[in-house]
């Protein structure tokens, strides 16, 4: 894609560009017949790119069309992986984070503008959607005082498949603002999003972090056990109000948060009615042997932790696929047994396309075609392509291209931590190296947890 003023992409106009970060370039745009002011976000897909930029394109455009109101982005189109992009409605107003430089802030605006962010995380909340990456660049403040929240790359839906959780296997998101409960695996709690936001109005309050800026997960995980050091110690003029709210918010237990984010809100909407604990005036953080115990406790748990599982309700078909060349007529032999299976399955099945792309154990892997094309992309290209006649909306297809050595010890990792149902998978005809090595679809077929499908082609006539 040539990113250039005057470049038309799907009929968007590009226009001029508003921000580089690290996922995605963000273009105002244009198209004839639309008056709202409009975003391109152009995800960063290159090899070499962070790689979470690939699944955080396709969960905004999955989960963005179902999101509504002031206090989200309007959705307007979204490209495939052949020309990948998202066009939102572009929100005026002033960036949360461009405020850091007037911290601490006065109290009374720090309470306005921690409810109108509790506001609009209620809003997002009650539509089944927890962001999980609130922080100050991703907060916009209207300019009649409403707040929207933007890039929803990391966010989870409870009624659609969650791709971070099926890709990644650890915690996903941005170190400061990273919850307890993520650190454990658990996505399905909206009290994450209440720890973010305490961790906002700390800084706002403060003009530092409570956890500082960690880059590593063993960082992050001192949250379980150490708590920060309380707001009055580092601003004696923060009132006993504020320290109560924000403390509560950066629990470790999402237990002892507020239980919504319309409690937050409403707490500071009316701070002379906040309820004070022990939280309110306390300037040290906790003794030594506290924190120890605590610890203990946290890397106990965290030891006997089990590999977490992504819960299904509904029948999942794995679709296993080879792209090699001179294997589409198997891969249409797959999309048949789909076919089939979807027709005969409750209607909410939904169908994992599922690609490996096989490493060297030995030896320099290609990860760039002749044309200089990131091969991942043009896989989950492939695979898009590959679904297009399958009678589901787009919400109950998720495509995944895994990178292994193993592929059938890989298919078999992801078929259990993903809950599938059943697989549908293709055996290659027969040849020496299958003989000796044995096959990657016969492995599956052995130690596969649920129903196994495998389909062949007949041999070409000699």
């Amino acid at each position: 894609m040539k990113l250039a003023a005057g470049a038309d992409i799907d009929g968007f106009r590009l226009e001029e560009p508003v921000h580089a970060g690290g996922m995605a370039t963000l273009w105002r745009v244009t198209r004839a017949g639309e008056d709202t002011p409009l975003i391109m976000k152009i995800p960063r897909l290159s090899y070499g790119e962070d790689p979470a930029a690939i699944v955080a394109f396709e969960v905004e455009r999955m989960i963005l069309p179902h999101l509504t109101g002031r206090h989200v982005p309007r959705f307007v189109a979204a490209g495939d992986f052949d020309q990948p992009y998202v066009v939102l409605e572009y929100i005026t107003g002033t960036p949360l984070r461009a405020r850091l430089d007037d911290t601490p802030l006065a109290p009374a605006e720090m309470a306005r503008i921690g409810a109108a962010i509790a506001t609009a995380l209620d809003d997002v909340h009650g539509q089944g959607v927890i962001h999980h990456d609130v922080k100050p660049s991703n907060v916009i403040v209207r300019p009649d005082g409403p707040c929207a929240l933007i890039d929803f790359g990391f966010a989870r839906h409870a009624r659609l498949p969650d791709l971070i959780a099926q890709e990644f296997h650890g915690p996903v998101g941005t170190g400061a603002y990273v919850s307890p409960e993520q650190l454990r695996g658990d996505r399905d709690d909206r009290r994450s999003d209440l720890f973010a936001l305490g961790v906002i109005l700390y800084f706002l309050t403060t003009g530092e972090r409570p956890f500082g800026d960690p880059t590593t997960v063993s960082e992050w995980r001192r949250r379980l056990w150490r708590d920060p050091v309380p707001p009055r110690r580092r601003n004696p003029d923060c009132p006993p109000w504020l320290q109560e709210v924000v403390l509560r918010c950066l629990e470790v237990d999402p237990i002892d948060r507020y239980a919504t984010a319309a409690d937050v809100a409403r707490a500071l909407a009316d701070p002379e009615h906040i309820v004070l604990t022990e939280r309110a005036t306390r300037t040290r953080r906790d003794s030594i042997m506290r924190v120890a115990r605590r610890r203990w406790r946290a890397q106990h748990a965290l030891a006997l932790q089990p590999q977490r599982t992504v819960p299904s309700t509904t029948p999942v078909i794995m679709a296993a696929l080879d792209l090699a060349s001179g294997m589409e007529l198997l891969a249409d032999a797959v999309r048949r047994e789909v076919l089939r299976l979807v027709d005969a399955a409750p209607a909410a099945t939904r169908v994992a396309c599922v690609n490996v792309m096989k490493l060297s154990r030995i030896g320099q892997d290609e990860f760039e075609d002749a044309e200089g094309r990131n091969l991942h992309l043009r896989r989950l290209a492939e695979l898009q392509r590959w679904a297009r006649p399958l009678p589901l909306p787009a919400d109950r297809l998720t495509y995944h291209v895994l990178e292994s050595p193993d592929a059938g010890g890989t298919l078999l990792a992801f078929a259990e931590a993903n809950s599938i149902t059943h697989i549908v998978m293709g055996a290659r005809a027969a040849s020496t190296a299958r003989r000796y090595l044995g096959s990657v679809s016969s492995k599956v077929v052995a130690e596969a947890t649920c129903t196994v499908t495998v389909v062949r082609v007949p041999a070409p006539s000699p």
